[in-house]
C-alpha cells in the first residue's frame, strides 16, 4: 500500500535530516490515520484510492499556501513548498489525458452527466481529474 511506502520514506527523511520532506510526509500520514479512524468507526477500511485522495488534497492545500507566499514575495518559502509538492506528487498515479477521457466517454452507451460522472468516480478515482471529465463531456 502507498501508506507503507510513505511511512518508510518518512523514516528515511528523518534519518537524512530532510526536515521539509519529513514535514509533508508526516502531514499526509497523519491525515491518513485520522481518515482511518473515521472509516473504522463506520466499519470500513481505507484503500490506496483513499490515500491518493489525501495526497491530492494536500497538494491543493500546498498550492494555496504557495500562492499566499508568492503574493507576500517570500521566495524561500515558495521554493520549500514546491519541493514538498514534488516529494508527495511522486506517489500519485499517472493522470488520464483528455484523449483517454474522451475515448472512455464515447465508449459508454449512456452519455448523460450523472452516469458518466458516476462511471469515472467508481472506476477511475484518483486517476482522473473530475473537472476534466466534466469539461470533455460538455464539449461532446
Amino acid at each position: 500500500m502507498i501508506i507503507d511506502v510513505l511511512k518508510k520514506e518518512n523514516m528515511l527523511a528523518l534519518k537524512t535530516h530532510d526536515d521539509s520532506k519529513r514535514a509533508v510526509l508526516s502531514i499526509v500520514i497523519n491525515k491518513y490515520m485520522i481518515a482511518g479512524y473515521e472509516a473504522k468507526s463506520k466499519g470500513k477500511e481505507l484503500t490506496d484510492t483513499d490515500c491518493v485522495g489525501i495526497i491530492q488534497k494536500t497538494i491543493k492545500e500546498l498550492e494555496e499556501e504557495k500562492s499566499s507566499f508568492e503574493s507576500a514575495n517570500r521566495v524561500d518559502e515558495v521554493k520549500n513548498i514546491e519541493y514538498q509538492m514534488s516529494c508527495i506528487s511522486n506517489y500519485l498515479p499517472k493522470m488520464m489525458s483528455e484523449d483517454e477521457v474522451k475515448k472512455i466517454i464515447l465508449s459508454l452507451e449512456d452519455k448523460s452527466v450523472p452516469i458518466v460522472m458516476k462511471h469515472f468516480k467508481t472506476n477511475y478515482a484518483g486517476k482522473v481529474d473530475m473537472g476534466l471529465v466534466n469539461k470533455v463531456l460538455k464539449s461532446l
